[in-house]
């Protein structure tokens, strides 16, 4: 278990889990194929499962052993956040990428809500990073260049691209652009 959380035992721990994920005893009893006594009994504690009947059990809501046991149950990530929880990561009052959560510390991807004023350009130097990203022009218009493509983007158009491929973000257009985000891994 990860440090600072509290101990929690294994029927606790898989009623938790199971509860997490929306499943019943019954419909997590017929995924993982044993009967709905045997995971009554371990959520109660009445029975300690094998290893192999865990396992079993698990692969029903899917998850490993591994992350069964690591997941700190006392203390959740946070899961929504207002308009003022955002991260404000700004480049000269052009360009204004807004982060969604607070830390990118062990996260896959990152989100952003993105803002171009007219003008705007992420510079004549085009971005390179290792993962992918993808997004969607939810106001305004932006020019999107990805290697030797480049392509005039409007509200509800969007665009995904592996990030090694040379890439830039302008706003030539006499209004504001706004974009939803995602790179993974996060880029910054």
């Amino acid at each position: 278990m990860e440090a600072g959380s509290e101990e929690v035992g294994v029927g606790a721990r898989l009623k938790r889990m199971r509860q997490v994920f929306g499943l019943t005893q019954r419909e997590l009893a017929r995924r993982a194929g044993v009967t709905n006594g045997a995971i009554s009994l371990i959520e109660q504690a009445r029975v300690s499962p094998s290893i192999s009947s865990l396992k079993k059990i698990l692969d029903g809501i899917p998850m490993s052993l591994a992350e069964f046991f690591t997941i700190d149950l006392a203390a959740p990530e946070d899961v929504f956040f207002r308009a003022s929880d955002l991260t404000e990561i700004a480049f000269e009052d052009q360009i204004s990428f807004r982060m969604v959560g607070r830390r990118l510390k062990e996260r896959a991807l990152q989100m952003l809500h993105e803002t171009y004023r007219p003008g705007a350009d992420t510079g004549e130097v085009m971005l390179r990073h290792d993962g992918e990203e993808a997004g969607v022009i939810v106001r305004g218009r932006l020019l999107v260049t990805v290697g030797d493509q480049e392509q005039a983007l409007g509200a509800g158009d969007a665009y995904y691209f592996k990030s090694r491929i040379p890439h830039r973000f302008r706003n030539p257009f006499d209004e504001l652009c706004e974009v939803i985000s995602a790179n993974t891994p996060p880029s910054f």
